[in-house]
């Protein structure tokens, strides 16, 4: 069964700052992590205050936000977490995301009227257990990333109309079973359960024989050694149709821990790839070589599609390095709207550029363009050749009116 309203393009904020970007850049949700109980303790997240903040800022755009509480608790875990549910519903967020039966409790208990979301930490695989979700209350399910369009078609068919399906779209994959790991526990005694994941994936390993430690052997005949747990990154935007007519409503980014530009980047390509597919399937088909190249731009590994048609064959991994693809750097982000009278904008330097340099301008709004840079003054009014101070305000000149987070990025010298 096919989606009958438009899908729902839900984008990760790690703060304040990338809250305002996916919002700016078209996201019809944000999902976001309090100070407590969610799954990315190492990200900035969010204090009462300025989850208050990021929820006004949203709602006065029209987008949703979802906070995070999808911990695996533990006894102490529960202390306090009552009152928590009770402050968010407050300040207005829109749903609490729970992957916990415990914490499910709590919440239906302290905030009975929010919205819940089943994480996809829950194992969501099958449709009973969606069904059994809805019964207790929940009005969404994020269903596990090891699912094939195929499975996730017949739980659209068997759970009610009203209950939504959320998947991931893009980004990091984790190598176990829906995020479900015990690796970074064991190896670093960082809980990845409990959002403090080192990520030890991405390490590279060797074998060693009892007999003979400190001999370290290659686990794959390679003079650069093997990532065998590495895996590439998920990327759906070729195939919006296909997410469609499965039934999946909201298109999750991953992505809490990223950068700004990521979040712009990728979530500003999929708006438009979604748009152009529900204006026109053609003028879709016709984009994707576009939408493809934009979010390559942002920093990425290679790209899969992961389970969606069928069980990865051992392409999904990248056994060479475990380094990102990284075609564009991104230089500065403007701070506030552009003056007409001497066709300069502030802008907040992140990378080095210089004058004569050719960058691109990623507007929130409309297509990105190149420009040459002609002019950039200190915050004396000096005139500068270059912004190699990181964090700087400086003045630069613009051909066209930019407003207050537009981004600017060039592609490092390095790249061809």
């Amino acid at each position: 069964m096919q989606n009958k309203k438009k899908l729902e393009l839900l984008a990760p904020a790690g703060d304040l700052e990338k809250l305002k970007i996916a919002v700016l850049y078209g996201a019809d949700a944000v999902y976001i992590g309090g100070e407590a109980y969610g799954l990315r303790a190492k990200a900035k997240n969010f204090d009462i205050d300025t989850m208050a903040e990021g929820v006004k800022f949203a709602h006065d755009h029209g987008v949703k936000v979802y906070v995070t509480a999808n911990i695996f608790a533990h006894n102490p875990d529960f202390e306090g977490m009552a009152d928590y549910f009770k402050a968010v519903e407050a300040i207005g967020v829109d749903a609490l995301i729970i992957s916990d039966l415990g914490v499910f409790s709590v919440a239906k208990e302290a905030v009975p009227n929010m919205e819940i979301h089943v994480s996809t930490q829950a194992n969501n695989t099958n449709y009973k257990s969606a069904q059994m979700w809805y019964k207790l209350g929940a009005q969404r399910v994020v269903v596990a990333r090891e699912l094939s369009m195929k499975e996730i078609r017949q739980i659209r068919d068997s759970i009610p109309e009203d209950m939504e399906i959320e998947a991931f779209v893009h980004g990091a994959m984790c190598i176990s079973y829906s995020g479900r790991c015990l690796l970074s526990n064991y190896l670093a005694g960082r809980d990845a359960n409990k959002g403090a994941c080192a990520h030890p994936c991405r390490w590279k390993y060797h074998l060693v024989e009892e007999t003979r430690p400190g001999e370290y052997m290659p686990i794959e005949e390679n003079e650069r050694g093997t990532y065998i747990y590495n895996s590439k990154d998920l990327c759906m935007i070729e195939h919006i149709p296909d997410i469609a007519k499965a039934g999946i409503y909201s298109l999750k980014i991953e992505g809490r821990m990223k950068t700004p530009f990521y979040v712009g980047t990728v979530v500003k390509a999929y708006r438009q790839a979604i748009d152009d597919y529900f204006a026109d399937p053609k003028l879709y088909e016709k984009r994707l070589p576009y939408y493809l190249a934009e979010v390559s731009k942002a920093s990425h590994r290679d790209y899969t599609t992961a389970f969606y048609y069928g069980k990865p064959d051992g392409n999904q991994q990248v056994y060479t390095n475990n380094s990102y693809i990284r075609e564009y750097d991104f230089i500065g982000m403007v701070q506030e709207d552009w003056n007409e009278e001497t066709g300069f904008a502030w802008v907040e330097q992140r990378n080095k550029f210089s004058v004569g340099e050719e960058i691109e301008v990623m507007p929130a709004q409309g297509d990105s363009y190149a420009m040459k840079v002609t002019e950039i003054r200190n915050q004396n009014g000096e005139t500068v050749a270059s912004a190699p101070h990181p964090q700087e305000l400086l003045q630069v000149k613009f051909e066209k009116p930019v407003k207050k987070f537009d981004m600017l990025r060039k592609r490092p010298t390095d790249v061809k």
